[in-house]
């Protein structure tokens, strides 16, 4: 299938008279390069002609001096960008996307996923219409040049309108910044301001790391509008809200701010709830670098037990749950983890982790703290058992590749290596992240807010 999630980090700027934007652009990406490893890409306004380089690999390899100091403009977006299953890694599939139509050009990113893309994509094809690629973005350029008559912003409401799914659009013309977030907000966006000049980023994280200031989350289904005149919004319909509850547990940074909820916080409860929930006795608490680090911290405080650690990361690898083959994710395990043997050797281990999808990195985890002379490894897991295949841009595997969908906890125990094993319950995360104020959990229940269509 084509136009699988766009699991990605995105940000805009748009300034009034600084021709450097770009470099703002770099720096956010640099802090949202967690979000997506495959390409990054950016477009920039100068004078009226949108400018663009985007490319396979990470920030600092595709923006060279040279090529920043060839994009200069006063309007500018960008992308990290992670590819999905279910499409090729090519430069064609970089974002952002550039796309000339009757009424100008526009530039357009996105991160998310559209449940009926191949359902809209079918029906410009048998029209005639010819797609460049295989992003869904390229959908929504489409819906939006066939209805921009007079009002872009009509035009963009009526595009997205026909779109069902996930997401989080920047789009750039050549004189505004226009940001839409889809109407259950699955996805995060927030605005923020560096001197005079405005921050559209996936997350808060990227807006701090350019010396900008938070000034608030997009709200689901607003369509936010930067131009000359300022700041205005206009909403789409209006849903019931649903965070995905994944950008707390794994997503997002620690030090970014979501929804009215600081993630480092969630984590942080969830550990502390995993203990109350299953205390143990142990001679230290260590998390898995780096998303379970945090949890681990919180178990640590609330079970008195000494937080330390055990194991060490290579910095330099990549995320191994979003690579997209499983080749590539165990060999980066391989070379991604070291276990501090001080530390760990002829001891009880409380191992804390943020999620278990396939099992195969926990697994290789157990087998490398035993073999470094642990006791005993206790396995502690700061969400519940993902069951179910994500189709709203957390690319998880097929249902069946995922192991809490074909094993009990004690076969997964069994299967890897742990001397127990126990998930933080729904309610417990649910607690954690700050009570149920809206939250999109079907990788854990199967009910998700946008419900999928047979053909998909």
């Amino acid at each position: 299938m084509i136009g699988g999630p766009d699991l990605s980090g995105i940000i805009g700027v748009f300034s009034k008279n600084n021709k450097e934007v770009s470099k703002y652009i770099y720096y956010g990406l640099y802090a949202l390069q967690h979000r997506g490893q495959a390409s990054a890409g950016i477009s920039i306004n100068n004078n009226g002609f949108i400018d663009y380089e985007k490319n396979l690999g990470l920030v600092g390899d595709v923006f060279t001096k040279e090529v920043m100091e060839r994009l200069k403009g006063d309007i500018a977006i960008g992308q990290v960008r992670y590819a999905s299953y279910s499409e090729k890694n090519t430069k064609s599939n970089s974002e952002p996307l550039v796309v000339g139509y009757r009424k100008g050009a526009l530039s357009i990113c996105m991160d998310g996923a559209i449940e009926n893309y191949e359902t809209l994509r079918e029906k410009f094809e048998e029209s005639g219409h010819i797609f460049q690629t295989d992003l869904s973005v390229e959908v929504i350029a489409s819906l939006i040049a066939k209805y921009h008559k007079d009002s872009l912003t009509y035009a963009i409401k009526m595009a997205l309108d026909e779109v069902n799914g996930s997401y989080s659009l920047i789009i750039m013309t050549k004189d505004s910044l226009i940001a839409a977030r889809d109407p259950h907000g699955i996805r995060p966006l927030s605005i923020g301001k560096v001197g005079d000049d405005f921050i559209i980023s996936s997350e808060t994280c990227a807006i701090e790391c350019i010396g900008g200031e938070f000034i608030r989350d997009c709200d689901p289904g607003e369509i936010v509008i930067i131009d000359d005149n300022g700041i205005r919004s206009e909403k789409l319909q209006s849903k019931k809200r649903a965070l995905c509850i994944f950008e707390l547990v794994y997503l997002a940074r620690p030090d970014s701010y979501i929804d009215n909820r600081y993630v480092y916080t969630s984590r942080f409860n969830t550990g502390e709830i995993l203990y109350t929930e299953y205390p143990t006795k142990a001679d230290v608490v260590i998390g898995a670098p780096d998303s379970g680090t945090v949890a681990a911290i919180g178990y640590a405080k609330k079970s008195q037990i000494p937080y330390t650690e055990g194991i060490i990361k290579n910095r330099y690898i990549g995320r191994t749950f979003i690579e997209p083959t499983q080749d590539i994710r165990e060999e980066g395990v391989r070379i991604k983890l070291n276990p501090l043997t001080s530390n760990i050797k002829g001891k009880d281990l409380i191992l804390v982790d943020d999620s278990i999808v396939r099992g195969t990195t926990i697994k290789r985890t157990v087998e490398m703290l035993r073999k470094a002379g642990a006791k005993s490894v206790h396995v502690r897991i700061a969400s519940p058992p993902v069951k179910h295949s994500c189709f709203l841009g957390v690319d998880t595997p097929n249902e069946e590749n995922l192991i809490a969908n074909y094993m009990t906890v004690e076969e997964i125990r069994k299967a890897i290596n742990a001397d127990s094993l126990y998930f933080i319950s729904l309610e417990g995360l649910v607690k954690a992240a700050g009570g149920e104020n809206g939250f999109c959990k079907g990788c854990f229940t199967g009910d998700y807010p946008v419900k999928r269509s047979k053909s998909s």
